[in-house]
């Protein structure tokens, strides 16, 4: 998770290193288009998962939600601090359980109801309305936050169904596709470092979702979750030293309010799988 963290600021870091040199969508389109040199070992396990026309349309609305998410991403790293993205990119996590009870019709006790809300003092926090001014960037952070997790919810019904290759592959030829006609509507001449930086966005976004991965099959969510607070450490640190931004100590408490929300849900949620799974002991006799 500590490389984790470290490929993805170094993606966020690229991403505003670029600025507003490329259009988003057409950032957001070469990106993913360069990107798909890493599906090609990932060919053969779509094609042989024989999808059903429900799973079909699962993955197109999971490429639609997902093309709008990484548009407005790509917007908001070229209008606001490093520090402010990742930190109401955790809100994601939140949106996906309000999602999971509003259209999973999941349980939702009332503590974690309670983080959810505090989770949400967070992100006001972060944003103090009337206090800052809010630029457009932020609400694009609002938006990326919520079509991040819509895509979240949709993946969570198709991981049980088909495997980690399919969905991975699937979300990128999508995404590529839905990004082509936004990107071809502002498109602009592209200078050969800017396409060599987004091939690098595209080598550490794969980077990091690969040692994510890993990290989810080494340790329990409860683990790995708290850790990925070091991200908005980097990302402060980054845009400190790298690109001359203040550094905001109500971001900073913002996220970290975010932050312990989450890892107390992910820690309910762990208590509760724990309380419904046997233990081996219960399976005997």
């Amino acid at each position: 998770m500590v490389l984790t963290g470290l490929n993805f600021v170094a993606v966020t870091a690229i991403v505003k290193h670029i600025g507003n040199d490329v259009p988003a969508a057409q950032s957001a389109f070469l990106r993913y288009f360069l990107g798909l040199v890493f599906l090609i070992p990932m060919i053969r396990p779509i094609l042989a998962a024989h999808l059903t026309k429900r799973q079909l349309k699962l993955f197109i609305a999971r490429g639609v939600v997902h093309t709008i998410a990484v548009i407005l991403w790509f917007f908001a790293m070229a209008r606001i601090p490093i520090a402010d993205v990742t930190a109401m990119n955790y809100l994601s996590p939140v949106y996906v359980t309000l999602g999971a009870a509003l259209v999973l019709k999941e349980a939702l006790p009332p503590r974690r109801l309670a983080a959810v809300i505090i989770a949400l003092v967070g992100a006001i926090v972060i944003l103090r309305p009337g206090f800052r001014e809010i630029d457009h960037g932020h609400i694009a952070m609002l938006g990326t936050a919520l079509m991040f997790a819509a895509g979240y919810l949709i993946a969570k019904q198709l991981s049980g169904e088909v495997s980690a290759a399919v969905v991975v592959g699937m979300l990128s030829s999508t995404v590529t596709i839905g990004l082509a006609p936004f990107a071809w509507a502002v498109w602009v001449p592209v200078a050969w470092s800017d396409i060599g930086w987004l091939f690098l966005v595209a080598c550490f976004a794969t980077a990091g979702h690969y040692t994510m991965t890993l990290a989810f099959a080494a340790a329990p969510l409860t683990v790995t979750q708290p850790v990925t607070f070091l991200q908005l450490i980097w990302a402060v640190a980054m845009g400190a030293l790298v690109f001359n931004e203040p550094v905001d100590g109500w971001v900073v408490f913002g996220g970290a309010i975010i932050m312990a929300s989450i890892s107390f849900i992910t820690w309910r949620e762990a208590l509760a799988k724990r309380r419904i799974t046997p233990t081996a002991h219960q399976t005997k006799g």
